[in-house]
Parts: C-alpha cells; sequence; structure tokens
C-alpha cells in the first residue's frame, strides 16, 4: 500500500527527510548545544542523514561537524516528525565526549554546555524537549509537531 497524497490511481512516493541528532550528556548533567549559523537558534547538534550511513553513524559526524565533539552514539531516545516539512528527527543519547574541542563550524556560530534549565529557557519547544527527553529513562518517545509547537499527545 502507497501512503502519501495520490491523485486517482496513481499513487505517490511519500517525501519526507530523515534527520539524526546526538543529545549529549557531560558528566555534570549540562547538556551540548549549538547556536545555528543560519537562523540564530539554539538546537542540538543534527541534520540530514546521508543514504549510505547508518543512524549512529550520522549522530557521530553531525556532532563532529557541528561541535569540533567526538561521541559515543547510545539509545535511540526519541523520534519527532515535522508535520509542516515532511522532516522525521531521530535523537539518540550520547555519553560525554570522547575527545576534540568544542568549537564553531561553518553551520554554528556558537557551542555550549547548557543546563536542563537553560536549555528550557533559550530552545524553542519543539527543540527542547528532544534534549530533555534524551534525559529521561523511560523513552523512546514519539512526538509531533508542526515546526513552532507539539501537538497533543495521543
Amino acid at each position: 500500500m502507497y501512503m502519501g497524497n495520490s491523485t486517482g490511481d496513481r499513487p505517490s512516493t511519500p517525501l519526507h527527510s530523515v534527520s539524526v541528532a546526538g543529545a549529549v550528556v557531560r558528566e555534570d548533567g549540562r547538556l551540548l548545544t549549538i547556536r545555528r549559523a543560519d537562523n540564530g537558534r539554539w538546537e542540538l547538534p543534527g541534520g540530514v542523514l546521508e543514504l549510505a550511513e547508518t543512524p549512529k553513524e550520522g549522530v557521530r559526524r553531525e556532532v563532529w561537524e557541528e561541535t569540533g565533539v567526538h561521541v559515543q552514539v547510545g539509545r535511540l531516545t526519541g523520534v519527532y516528525k515535522n508535520t509542516a516539512r515532511g522532516i522525521v528527527a531521530l535523537v539518540f543519547r550520547c555519553g560525554a565526549p570522547s575527545g576534540g574541542d568544542p568549537r564553531p563550524s561553518d553551520e554554528s556560530t556558537a557551542v555550549a554546555w547548557l543546563t536542563p534549565e537553560e536549555v528550557a529557557e533559550r530552545m524553542s519547544e519543539v527543540y527542547a524537549i528532544r534534549l530533555l527527553d534524551a534525559l529521561d529513562p523511560n523513552g523512546p518517545h514519539v512526538r509531533g509537531h508542526d515546526g513552532k509547537r507539539l501537538a497533543p499527545a495521543g
């Protein structure tokens, strides 16, 4: 069965992008964040999953590219769908950095280790929840949003 928009008898292929992100948690409980170069917003490091890589490989690459930090990728903590843009994001918890020095990149203008309270203050709800969900051992969480607000549970 095909899903997506269809006209008449011609089914169409759904158009979704898959992204991955790393919720990097330091020993002191602080979380690795970036300020994006394209829009100035604080988010967790991540991006589009490349065709030839596994989700965990993608997380390692994206965290390194955006922050200069090497990580070991752990468990899946959440699956998030932006219903307005057709993006499905997989978030994995990463332990403390295994090397590298935090630094901005072409994709980030700042890198910071924030407390959970600072994450909630600086980030939009749809991104903050991805980091905060990673602290919850009862995941993985599955959530939808329209790019601005989380969808109601259920």
